[in-house]
């Protein structure tokens, strides 16, 4: 692809709108640790909210719907829209908490919730874990999409692509903290949306409207895998593939959403978005942005890159004619997820120059915003907690700059061992799984310890690392839900039996704990009668039975939303009405939830 004089300067100018403001953080970020990772926590809701949905809009993510979309039909996205339950759970049950712990990170809860030796140890290991090495396997799969985006347009190498991305995003977060990145994710969510928008609008166009793609991908068709798929269906097909409903629906909402780990979708909350959280300036704002970042996540986002990924269906059947289309493209980088930047070879100019600038902020705001978060990791959970305590902040704000240059490096490095956006995310929700049940009891249930922490860790890892060498080695044909409910399997039955038999955490740690955090429900007994009534102004009398109405409100809404969207698409009026129904009268519920806890 070729980019004329006025598709450069669209892309300058993207660069110029996304990263000029974010220079102007740079002496503010510099001054503290807390105005470096947590932005002073003085975030407004909004801003909080933008930023945690343009981190999860990477350059990894319209290629991973597209690989969905082609190998499993539009229900594939069970596997993602499943978080919802996730999402909304942080909303109603969480988002104030992590708000009233006022910790940095979300590794920092781990020495206020837990005591002993056991707390220091879970909280270091998972500094490095997390910070360090699975954070540059996340990072290098957003690398891998831009790495392949960038050899099938202008056919550059993968150390070309790592290259200019490289010296773009660590001198931006290594100079403007967190500060500088909730700016540039502000305004790089707008030209990313409009970017993909005008991809699925020219896509749609070259296929002859949508009219003509839903005629000629209704019914059942064969797909790669050979198996029986009706690509447009948003529920999957329980009569003729059994196993492929299970893979994609049934065991992300029964069971994987809950039980497993993944950036951005934490039970709990965690990581970045815990980050966002405790940046906030209020406890309301904090629960704001959760809920502002769910509904734009789930619902204004899928549908452009779903109907891309449909059309390439009809222009691409197969790998093959990919290949044809591109004969200068690496070998290497051929895969289903390539078939989105494949499309864009449709945009006219002009717009080629907007979507090259929104791939380039798709890719920037999640990698900066990993850069920063693991870097917060590194510095505050480790280098300062366990290797020198006592230095000015000013050193700490550039150890964590050097921190960033050093993660960039490693994950840019591990772009190498990744083949595809799917399969690194089957591997990451395979390393994480098992853990999910104890992020979201932990501020529950007062008899979950540091230990059942570590042991969680452990035999999450072990279990996936065991079922995936025999895999590879062994040519043990497991199926990957199957693999999954094997590991959650064992990692529970392990740290539930360790939370009865380990050494509890001390008495005053819990009760120092409960009064700053005052979380809710009958799992602190005797804990919350002796810690006595909440001071005036923090109870807010907040219970379960109202936290579960005002989930189950918001998944509706946001599922009711997504779907009529989907319906109105392609052209089935009588159900997209219904579903304004639904959402109407769903809608009606969550704001009256909402202000309850504002209130």
């Amino acid at each position: 692809m070729r980019l004329q004089w006025i598709d450069w300067i669209i892309v300058l100018a993207s660069l110029l709108v996304c990263f000029l403001p974010a220079l102007l953080y740079g002496k503010r970020s510099a001054k503290s640790t807390s105005e470096f990772f947590v932005s002073g926590r003085s975030v407004p809701w909004w801003l909080a909210g933008l930023s945690m949905v343009a981190t999860t809009f990477s350059s990894d993510t319209p290629n991973l719907v597209t690989d969905i979309v082609r190998r499993q039909g539009v229900a594939g996205n069970w596997c993602w829209w499943a978080f919802t339950l996730t999402g909304l759970a942080t909303v109603f049950f969480y988002a104030r908490l992590w708000r009233r712990s006022e910790v940095m990170t979300d590794l920092e809860f781990y020495e206020i919730r837990y005591s002993g030796k056991a707390a220091g140890l879970v909280r270091g290991f998972r500094a490095i874990y997390l910070g360090f090495f699975f954070n540059c396997v996340i990072m290098a799969t957003v690398s891998l999409a831009a790495c392949k985006i960038a050899n099938i347009l202008f056919g550059l190498d993968r150390w070309q692509t790592l290259l200019l991305c490289g010296l773009l995003n660590v001198i931006f977060a290594a100079y403007s903290g967190l500060w500088g990145v909730m700016v540039i994710d502000m305004i790089q969510f707008i030209i990313k949306m409009t970017a993909v928008i005008a991809a699925a609008y020219f896509a749609v166009k070259h296929v002859g409207g949508l009219g003509v793609m839903v005629e000629k991908l209704s019914g059942p068709m064969t797909g790669p895998d050979g198996q029986t798929l009706h690509y447009l269906n948003i529920l999957p097909d329980f009569t003729s593939n059994w196993d492929l409903a299970v893979a994609v629906f049934v065991m992300p909402l029964a069971v994987q959403w809950w039980a497993t780990w993944y950036p951005g979708a934490e039970p709990g909350g965690g990581s970045y978005m815990a980050q966002r959280m405790l940046a906030s300036k209020s406890e309301k704002d904090a629960l704001g942005a959760v809920l502002f970042f769910n509904i734009a996540h789930y619902v204004l986002r899928p549908w452009p890159w779903i109907l891309v990924g449909l059309c390439s269906l009809i222009v691409y059947p197969q790998l093959s004619d990919i290949q044809r289309a591109f004969p200068a493209m690496d070998p290497a980088m051929l895969g289903h997820d390539i078939a989105y930047p494949a499309m864009l070879k449709f945009l006219p100019v002009g717009f080629v120059g907007l979507m090259v600038g929104g791939l380039i902020a798709a890719n920037s705001s999640t990698i900066l915003t990993h850069l920063n978060w693991g870097s917060s990791y590194l510095v505050h959970d480790f280098y300062r907690r366990f290797i020198r305590r006592d230095a000015p902040d000013r050193h700490y704000v550039t150890v964590g700059r050097w921190a960033t240059v050093l993660l960039f490096v490693c994950s840019s490095a591990t772009v190498y061992l990744l083949d595809s956006a799917k399969n690194a995310f089957d591997i990451i929700l395979q390393v994480g799984a098992g853990t999910g049940m104890l992020y979201l009891l932990r501020w529950f249930w007062w008899r979950i310890n540091a230990w059942c922490e570590v042991v969680a860790m452990v035999t999450s890892f072990g279990t996936s690392l065991t079922l995936i060498i025999l895999q590879k080695q062994m040519h043990w044909a497991l199926p990957s839900h199957h693999a999954l409910l094997l590991t959650i399997a064992v990692t529970t039955v392990c740290w539930v039996t360790t939370a009865f038999i380990a050494p509890q955490t001390d008495r005053a740690t819990l009760l120092a704990f409960y009064k700053k955090v005052r979380p809710f429900g009958p799992g602190w007994g005797s804990i919350a009668a002796e810690a006595g009534p909440a001071p005036e102004g923090v109870s807010d009398g907040q219970t379960i039975p109202a936290g579960l109405l005002g989930w189950s409100a918001g998944c509706t809404v946001i599922w009711s939303s997504l779907f009529m969207v989907g319906n109105f698409l392609y052209g089935r009026t009588g159900a997209a009405v219904g579903l304004l129904v639904v959402f109407v009268l769903s809608g009606l519920v969550l704001i009256r939830s909402v202000k309850r806890l504002w209130n």
